[in-house]
């Protein structure tokens, strides 16, 4: 996963401070020469380059960009502040929550209550033009309430899906496509990690990003919805070996049980966040809680289970820490060298009114969605843009909704979409990645509309949070 385009702009201001003799920022949190040496700079990127290109993990290969541009481009020693620098991070009761979250989803995947959510909503789809295929969103939407992740998203409804389609005449790149897209609702639909990342980052409250996030979740959905309407006409999709029964009304009311955990979760975590009763720290504890009664409840808890699914948590949530500690390292050169203040004013002065500048910026994140990892490509980058924004007049919490959409579009961007390569990894019947990537660019493009219309209509996003005020 490379970070070329971070690191693009990065050169790119320390260039034009090499070339102009611009020195540091006052008030910078270490001193540095009044000119950056361009063999220096060379020297550093041709290391990102090496690690990067080395296969070297995200997190490793940041914190260690971070030690070269520091002894290269610092003139005083800046590793006795290091364990301070990590602590702060490591400690914030805001990030604790994102290993509960994970781990919430991991119990619901092996206690089954993902696939009674699955089956349920097939009973009252499955009739519609395409109806497997809305079961697909609207099973992952649900999901992506309780879970906050579109990894998990994608890879615990994409598991209970696929066999459904294994006997159907459904297009395999539709089916791709759909469950791909609705995996990608994991980080938009609060309670979405992506908006914890952000607000720790920015200082931003997490409730309020939240609630600027239904409006244009609801969009999404809504955009979906219409493009498996379009592709549906006209077809008929059915059982290879023998038609599908319609569900009588009694069949359907009678699975509305099945139901029941999934709702009972959703109210533990949006209702008690929304009520202002918990942070969504301690919603995370409340959802965890009631995952593991529910799986007691069912018989299904076991102490394998429970392992397995601490295992699946801790892999992912070491990951995000050493990405997050990495990125922090790193960024606190960087400001250190003055290369936010100094890209800040680079863009500021451009002879464009504010929404072209964020035009740029959304182009740059799109770029760079298209090969590299959703997750890092926040906690490089937003340190450095956060500032420009906020200089331009724009709503920290609006931006905030704007960058977690373009993740999510990252996420199933070919040909690095992290969310595309775990379905394509989950296929049981063979298949080119082809498959996945053709049958996701019309979810894609109506993503980037939705996007459009959120920079047109922020009213879209804010609504919520003004009547909220």
């Amino acid at each position: 996963m490379l970070a070329i385009g971070f690191i693009v702009i990065v050169g790119l201001v320390l260039g034009i401070a090499t070339l102009f003799g611009a020195g540091p920022q006052a008030g910078a949190a270490a001193s540095v020469a009044t000119a950056v040496p361009s063999w220096a700079l060379g020297a550093v990127l041709a290391a990102f380059v090496i690690f990067f290109g080395g296969g070297v993990y995200v997190g490793a290969a940041l914190g260690l960009l971070g030690l070269l541009a520091g002894f290269a481009l610092s003139d005083r020693p800046f590793w006795n502040s290091i364990g301070d620098m990590l602590w702060a991070p490591s400690t914030n009761f805001v990030l604790v929550s994102v290993p509960l979250f994970l781990l919430m989803g991991e119990v619901m995947l092996r206690a089954g209550i993902s696939e009674k959510l699955y089956r349920t909503l097939n009973i009252w789809m499955g009739r519609l033009p395409g109806g497997m295929l809305h079961t697909n969103i609207v099973s992952c939407s649900v999901f992506s309430a309780i879970a906050g992740s579109s990894v998990a998203t994608a890879a615990t409804m994409g598991s209970v899906a696929l066999p459904y389609f294994e006997k159907s005449r459904y297009s395999p790149k539709m089916v791709l496509g759909s469950l791909a897209a609705g995996g990608a609702l994991g980080n938009l639909i609060p309670p979405g990690i992506t908006f914890i990342i952000y607000g720790l980052i920015t200082e931003t409250s997490v409730g309020d990003l939240y609630l600027a996030a239904v409006g244009p979740s609801v969009l999404v959905i809504l955009l979906f919805t219409a493009v498996i309407l379009v592709h549906s006409r006209n077809k008929t999709y059915e059982d290879v070996e023998q038609p599908r029964q319609k569900p009588t009304w009694r069949h359907r009311v009678a699975s509305l049980a099945d139901l029941l955990p999934t709702v009972i979760l959703i109210a533990l975590v949006l209702g008690s966040i929304y009520a202002g009763w918990a942070t969504p720290t301690e919603s995370a504890a409340l959802g965890v809680a009631g995952a593991v009664i529910i799986a007691l409840v069912d018989r299904k808890l076991k102490w394998a289970m429970m392992m397995d699914s601490m295992r699946a948590t801790a892999r992912t949530t070491s990951m995000i820490a050493l990405i997050l500690y990495g990125a922090y390292f790193l960024n606190y050169i960087l400001s250190s060298l003055g290369v936010p203040q100094m890209l800040a004013k680079f863009l500021t002065e451009l002879p464009l009114p504010g929404w072209g500048v964020l035009l740029i910026i959304i182009c740059f994140y799109l770029a760079m969605g298209t090969f590299m990892e959703g997750m890092a490509m926040v906690i490089t980058t937003i340190p450095l843009i956060f500032p420009v924004v906020v200089a331009l007049g724009y709503d920290p919490i609006w931006f905030g909704v704007v960058i977690t959409m373009l993740v999510e579009i990252a996420m199933i961007s070919p040909p690095d979409g992290t969310v595309l390569y775990v379905l394509q990894g989950m296929r049981r019947q063979p298949g080119p990645i082809t498959d996945v990537f053709s049958g996701v660019m019309p979810f894609m493009f109506v993503y980037i509309l939705a996007v459009c219309l959120l920079l047109v209509w922020p009213d879209i996003a804010m609504w919520l949070v003004t009547a909220n005020r």
